[in-house]
């Protein structure tokens, strides 16, 4: 019962450190005082909420604190790319 109990636990407290380090969604003004650090790009997202969210994981994934988006695309499926900045 105790292991399920530090399993619960630490599965939790991953998701929140998760959250914490997360890319954010910048203006162009705000990304004016961060360090471009490169460029992501997804495919495959049904909707542009998606789209934003693979976008996102990929900048978090990348160390990026912050992107903006520069172009989304569409045939039947959509694709994107963001700059990535830090």
């Amino acid at each position: 019962m105790k292991t399920i109990k530090y399993a619960v636990a630490a599965v939790a407290l991953s998701a929140l450190s998760f959250d914490a380090f997360a890319a954010e969604s910048v203006t162009s003004a705000q990304a004016q005082n961060m360090n471009k650090i490169g460029v992501v790009s997804a495919e495959g997202a049904t909707t542009l909420d998606g789209l934003e969210a693979k976008l996102a994981e990929k900048a978090s994934a990348a160390g990026a604190s912050g992107y903006t988006i520069t172009s989304a695309n569409t045939n039947n499926k959509l694709s994107g790319t963001a700059v990535i900045y830090k």
